[in-house]
């Protein structure tokens, strides 16, 4: 097995033999709310509405409606998990990811014979050609608009591939070859390209991705700065790996596939053309997002023609997620701690030791700070440290500045730093008029008159838990005696 190249099976015949990891279970299970209606118990964590808690990942093996297709869900739902599948110390998973950005590996391109993700193809053009009945996509809720597909990774390029990249969208199954993507204004790479062929008034080829190792899930969720125009985050991927992503020439249109995916769909995003969300079910409801929130339907999504359907044929996996699961924690919040300290450790190099983004943000509106200071001239570093946070992601809304004592990864330290090291009237920062993400439901005129001019704007808030440098002595924790051998006095 060590020397297959990565791919989502891989990963899974690791995780089996890891106690506690990786759960499945031959119960029918309906893919419609049942489904996500069930792992919210077991193992979503997140921003889920309680009870939930952190458990393993969940395949399910016999589908309703589905007999020959196993979804999975939960992967990346447990940062500890994450660790273990990348094989490192789940507390500085940020660092690894930097590191990755910083010395990417490029893919290669396998001819298709070789490709797992083509072994069977479904062309639009067969007759019965219909996405909902090859593709299991669940939906989150009884209100969603629709089935939803939550853990594919587009890959596109600019009209003159010059320049790819990848990202992760929600896309609705709204018709027999017909999906609709949710593209944030504003947004990602794939974005940009999408304009330019809009421009020309022409189709953009792209290929959405289903089944992936999570190396390369999570490399995928960089933005810029980090992840500039022209920088593919497959290259990130293949760093965590030490091992190209490989990719395959696309059957029905001029694009790139992951080869290794569970479940490749061909197809193009039209120009000039936009779809509502909920057309099919009126819900009024998108899907539950990371927030915690039911997101609105939006009345214009950009449209995605399918022109195949490609996938392994050994019982394909449909991977999935839930919303505002730690799953989502772990994709976006990994890569923007990756991202924070980049940027810190070029500006501010040694003063920032290491940044979390808890799930109490989403992996997005949080990070926790861990603040190194080594003389009266570093006070006030910490502040310049937050603001280089909020430059090196936009979609940040609150940082809290901790100590070097701190545990950045347990939030009773955290919060007991901002219970007895902190002075509201002079430890609280507030940026007005900034922009955010537009999934936060506070962010909206009605909310805040006066102060948020167009929704997606917010105030954003630091919260300075760090001594003062010349009271540090005043707040010296508690010292206990060094016992070395201590869980000895478990094992009698």
């Amino acid at each position: 097995m060590t020397n297959e190249p990565y791919d989502l099976r891989k990963v899974l015949k690791e995780l089996k033999e890891m106690p506690g990891q990786y759960h499945e279970t031959n119960l029918e299970i309906d893919p419609h709310a049942e489904l996500s209606g069930v792992y919210r118990y077991i193992g979503a964590g997140g921003t889920i509405k309680r009870p939930t808690q952190e458990g393993p990942t969940m395949m399910f093996n016999t589908i309703k409606g589905f007999p020959e297709t196993r979804i999975l869900t939960g992967i990346m739902a447990s940062r500890k998990r994450v660790g273990k599948i990348l094989g490192h110390d789940y507390r500085t998973l940020g660092h690894l990811l930097k590191d990755a950005v910083n010395h990417p590996v490029k893919p290669v391109k396998i001819s298709r014979d070789e490709a797992p993700a083509q072994e069977v193809v479904h062309l639009s053009t067969d007759p019965d050609f219909d996405i909902r009945k090859l593709v299991a996509a669940p939906t989150n809720t009884e209100y969603d608009a629709g089935p939803y597909i939550t853990m594919g990774l587009v890959y596109g390029s600019s009209p003159d591939k010059s320049i790819s990249d990848v990202t992760i969208h929600r896309m609705v199954l709204e018709d027999e070859d017909t999906i609709g993507i949710y593209i944030m204004p504003g947004g990602r790479h794939i974005g940009h390209f999408q304009e330019e062929y809009e421009k020309l008034n022409e189709p953009m080829p792209i290929t959405i991705n289903i089944g992936l190792d999570p190396a390369i899930s999570i490399g995928a969720t960089f933005e810029p700065p980090t992840t500039p125009l022209g920088y593919n985050e497959l290259w990130a991927a293949g760093s965590l790996r030490n091992e190209p992503v490989q990719l395959v020439d696309s059957i029905t249109v001029d694009e790139v596939g992951i080869a290794r995916s569970e479940f490749i769909l061909e197809g193009e995003i039209l120009p000039h053309e936009r779809i509502r969300e909920d057309i099919n079910t009126n819900t009024g409801h998108a899907m539950p997002e990371f927030p915690g929130y039911n997101g609105d339907a939006n009345p214009a999504l950009h449209v995605i023609k399918v022109k195949a359907v490609t996938h392994r044929k050994d019982r394909p996996i449909m991977q999935t997620t839930l919303g505002p699961s730690e799953e989502h924690v772990s994709m976006a919040g990994i890569p923007t701690e990756a991202s924070i300290l980049n940027l810190v450790d070029k500006a501010i190099p040694g003063k920032v030791l290491n940044v979390y983004n808890p799930p109490a943000g989403g992996g997005k509106l949080m990070t926790i700070m861990q603040i190194h200071k080594e003389g009266p001239a570093d006070e006030g570093i910490q502040r310049q440290a937050a603001l280089l946070a909020f430059s090196a992601f936009k979609e940040l809304k609150t940082v809290i500045l901790v100590d070097e004592d701190v545990d950045i990864f347990d939030m009773n330290d955290v919060m007991w730093t901002v219970n007895t090291r902190f002075q509201a009237n002079q430890d609280i920062m507030v940026l007005e008029g900034m922009r955010n993400h537009p999934l936060d439901p506070s962010e909206t005129p009605e909310y805040s008159p006066g102060r948020i001019r167009f929704k997606g704007m917010s105030s954003k808030l630091v919260l300075d838990g760090t001594v003062p440098f010349d009271l540090k002595s005043q707040f010296e924790r508690a010292a206990f005696k060094d016992v070395e051998n201590w869980q000895k006095y478990l094992e009698d």
